[in-house]
């Protein structure tokens, strides 16, 4: 088991440290895909008690990056085709829903914050931390889905970030892809702005296949 330090958060609750540093250490790698998550060795290794830990894993779970088997306890989730395809068949359903929701009807001011969004995207990028691209990629996202007004399209998006994100992760770590990714995301926001129907969906379709692309990689890789 790969060396685990407790993230420090004063104003988060025990159990919400351990699973933030238990995601953060399966999204980039330290605990590997089918390790076992032993409750004792992580509350010993992390310096806290068996509660947190079970509470975490159990987030883990309903996020789908833990699986805990009768008898023989709690693993990390591996990564699947079949899993992708479905969370990613869910998020092309929403996303086409996000665009048509919004297209044609952007002011000015909406399509300023999707462009600044991109930009700092781009920084992000520029600058070569995966966390923060990964981070300000979803951001770009969530300020078109708050464009729709829909609060409800926008927590059920949320919660399908929870299913993504290790996807996600999967993709922004390889950075010769990167520029791909800028360039698909400007791609979106000069659709967007035309406001023609057909451009928005084609270039929001093309950001997703190429995601889904690079992530089927990954897990052929790993297999």
């Amino acid at each position: 088991m790969a060396t685990l330090k407790l993230i420090e958060n004063d104003y988060l609750p025990l159990r919400d440290v351990v699973y933030q540093t238990l995601r953060n250490a399966i999204l980039v790698g330290d605990l590997k895909p089918g390790e076992r998550l032993m409750e004792m060795k992580l509350a010993s290794k992390l310096g806290v008690s068996r509660t947190p830990v079970r509470e975490a894993i159990q987030l883990l779970e309903k996020e789908g990056l833990a699986i805990t088997m009768p008898r023989r306890g709690a693993r990390v989730a591996k990564m699947t085709q079949k899993d992708m395809a479905d969370v990613y068949e869910i998020r092309r359903c929403l996303e086409k829903l996000v665009v048509e929701t919004v297209n044609g009807k952007l002011d000015v001011g909406q399509i300023a914050d999707i462009r600044y969004a991109q930009r700092v995207f781009e920084e992000a990028v520029a600058e070569g931390d995966p966390a923060q691209v990964e981070r300000k990629d979803w951001e770009f996202h969530c300020v078109i889905f708050e464009a729709t007004g829909n609060d409800h399209l926008v927590s059920i998006m949320n919660t399908l970030q929870e299913q993504l994100s290790r996807y996600r992760w999967a993709y922004v770590q390889h950075s010769n892809k990167l520029q791909k990714l800028v360039e698909e995301h400007r791609n979106i926001v000069n659709a967007l702005e035309k406001g023609v129907l057909e451009e928005s969906i084609a270039a929001t379709m093309a950001h997703l296949e190429s995601q889904e692309e690079i992530i089927t990689t990954v897990i052929q890789k790993g297999d």
